[in-house]
């Protein structure tokens, strides 16, 4: 009978008790509807062949093909794909272990959709003294994450007919020749599945990768040219560049020099201390555009309030010039309906909202979070905002039982958990502080809710952008100071809570971009029980 799973396993001189664990964590499945293939890649210790050779003669399931030289992981892969007959295959390294439920978990999921073509769990590893440590609690499908690093990883489990379609494994791509199948494979699938439990164990053995980024440094190129012919394929203008951590990549998007953007500014010119400066909020966060910002194609929009000082708007008129559209605004204040009002008179091909209480750090912000906004499938774009004294104020939204700003407080050099703090990612909503949006997006939604007058309106615009099947994008590479809440009242109005709680409480405890392992209404990515 043939198999339903194809476990694909090359192999080159692990660990003799690491072998022996892994072929183990096999045969113990509570699925046993598989076949293991180990491809043994001319390794130099006897012990391999030996163990190898013992298991297949006690379990018919396993079979053994033995190189007659040394190809590398790609040809050993390669050569296992070729040999495997299962509708589906799973990818596992030599020296890892599958959690005893990982194939029956598996079955059931694609027992359940069968437009499953692509499935990954979540995963940890096990250190010298088997102890289960580093957690990678990840998001549901996020493919804007998956150019920025492998975060699908293992386990990994591929509808064998889309990879045969796309070639298997590639030369040349060795060490990070999954992140680019993987990428291949879900650029044609159908639809791709989570399941979020730890069902992959990786083993920090000193060759592993799982152990140290610098055990395979060929990977880092490998997976920088995966990620930026990945781009070229499904038409993303970019180039790619390795980052800090390794395994991580930036792709820097190009933004076309004639994209006009709306800057649009709610405002009712207020002042305040910062740094011990006082200072016009409005002005000084258009200063900073107009003398910092890299991209000079905009316009300011800029919503003011009757009572706005005659001094700041003179002083917008002198920095921005013929560029800047001042609009009246003479209602009480509600920070969504001014943004909507503003939208009518912005004239660009992106809209970028701004509170006024901002400064750019990054030159490049506008070409940054315009270009994203401009990608095929994507809601709104957020920035990585700091307060005044440098902490991270917002790195995307988090909705788990409450509406959280993720990792608010941390210092913002911290690359936090799986480095999602230094690569773009989706994530359920992102902060209306500084926000961009295509205009035909934000008409396809009905723009701003009225309603959430002062708070909440942007937790509100993003779950209609994910109704409607937007992603959300926060990126790291776009960063400015946000003061927030010196220029209004921070207070939250009970009304709106309880408007967002009636609109919108399923999804404030199902955010698919954090993951039901995390403890509720945290937003540090602490696991249940967890400190």
């Amino acid at each position: 009978m043939t198999p339903r799973f194809s476990i694909v396993t090359p192999v080159y001189d692990p660990p003799e008790d690491a072998l022996r664990d892994m072929i183990a964590s096999v045969v113990d499945q509570t699925c046993g509807d598989w076949e293991l293939i180990l491809v043994d890649d001319r390794s130099p210790s006897p012990h391999v062949l030996e163990v190898l050779r013992a298991a297949a003669a006690s379990d018919e399931r396993i079979r053994v093909i033995e190189r007659a030289e040394n190809g590398r992981i790609v040809a050993a892969s390669n050569d296992g794909l070729a040999a495997a007959v299962g509708e589906w295959i799973v990818l596992l390294d030599h020296d890892d272990l599958l959690a005893r439920t990982a194939l029956r978990r598996a079955a059931d999921a694609l027992d359940a959709d069968p437009e499953i073509d692509y499935l990954y769990t979540d995963e940890d590893k096990v250190d010298m003294h088997g102890r289960h440590r580093d957690a990678f609690y990840k998001p549901d499908w996020s493919p804007e994450r998956l150019r920025s690093q492998n975060y699908c990883c293992h386990m990994s489990v591929l509808r064998r007919s889309i990879v045969d379609e796309v070639g298997g494994f590639r030369d040349g791509f060795d060490g990070s020749q999954d992140h680019d199948l993987i990428l291949r494979v879900t650029e044609r699938s159908r639809k791709v599945h989570h399941i979020p439990e730890v069902l992959y164990h990786w083993r920090m053995l000193p060759t592993s990768a799982a152990a140290s980024s610098e055990a395979k440094p060929y990977a880092v190129e490998a997976g920088r040219r995966a990620v930026e012919e990945h781009c070229t394929r499904v038409g993303i203008p970019a180039t790619v560049e390795a980052q800090e951590p390794p395994g991580n990549y930036r792709v820097r998007r190009r933004l076309p020099e004639d994209t006009l953007v709306s800057i649009i500014i709610p405002t009712n010119g207020s002042k305040g201390r910062v740094w011990g400066v006082e200072r016009y909020f409005v002005v000084e966060a258009v200063r900073s555009i107009v003398e910092r910002a890299t991209h000079e194609n905009v316009e300011f929009v800029v919503v003011a309030d009757e009572g706005t000082p005659d001094v700041v708007e003179r002083a917008l008129h002198r920095l921005a010039g013929d560029r800047l559209r001042l609009v009246r605004y003479d209602k009480p204040f509600n920070f969504a309906d001014k943004c909507n009002v503003g939208r009518l008179h912005a004239t660009g091909d992106v809209l970028l909202l701004l509170n006024d209480d901002v400064e750019v750090v990054t030159p490049d912000f506008i070409e940054v979070m315009a270009a994203l906004a401009l990608d095929d499938g994507v809601g709104s774009v957020g920035a990585k905002l700091l307060y005044h004294d440098g902490t991270l104020q917002h790195a995307g939204h988090l909705y788990n039982g409450d509406a959280l700003h993720m990792f608010s407080g941390w210092a913002s050099d911290w690359p936090g958990p799986s480095s999602m703090l230094v690569i773009n990612r989706e994530c359920i909503g992102v902060t209306a502080a500084c926000l961009a949006i295509r205009p035909e997006v934000w008409d396809d939604v009905g723009g701003m809710n009225p309603d959430f007058f002062a708070s909440f309106n942007d937790v509100d615009l993003a779950l209609k952008l994910h109704e409607s099947g937007y992603r959300n994008v926060w990126t790291p590479q776009a960063v400015l100071y946000h003061f927030e809440s010196v220029t209004r009242d921070p207070s939250v109005s009970i009304k709106e809570v309880d408007l967002l709680m009636y609109r919108w409480e399923a999804w404030l405890h199902d955010d698919p971009y954090g993951n039901p392992n995390l403890e509720p209404k945290r937003q540090d990515w602490v696991p249940r029980g967890g400190r």
